[in-house]
């Protein structure tokens, strides 16, 4: 019996690019950044149990225009995951496989995913101008 040298399963050599599998792929990015993100998230709240001078000084890092960006990508990285978990959650209703129904399904959370991130980052940037 000859040995073919071909891969056991499908994988990105036998498969053309499709947005599909950018989705699928862009979804698990941003799970694993939401992972490590976590970790800023539960240092702010260990600051904050800490106290009023440990949350100070926490409240000046996370302030800083580089810890923005990083709060801003991963608010983006949430809507996205959000957006793209509600539509793994229709396939396991058995609901948009259709190839029509998939690329309408896969446009919906590109666009939700920049509606709601422009709304979460509006309002945590304080862009409406409220006072707190």
């Amino acid at each position: 019996m000859a040995h073919r040298a071909r891969p056991l399963s499908p994988h990105l050599q036998i498969y053309k690019f499709r947005y599909t599998m950018g989705l699928s792929i862009t979804h698990r990015l941003t799970g694993l950044a939401l992972s490590v993100g976590s970790i800023l998230f539960v240092c702010w709240l260990f600051a904050l149990a800490l106290g009023r001078e440990a949350y100070g000084t926490a409240l000046e890092l996370l302030s800083l225009p580089l810890a923005k960006v990083i709060w801003a990508a991963l608010i983006v990285c949430f809507c996205y995951h959000l957006a793209n978990g509600i539509r793994h959650l229709a396939w396991d209703l058995g609901l948009g496989f259709e190839k029509r129904q998939a690329r309408a399904s896969g446009a919906a959370v590109v666009v939700a995913t920049i509606l709601l991130s422009a709304l979460v980052l509006f309002f945590a940037f304080d862009l409406a101008g409220g006072s707190a």
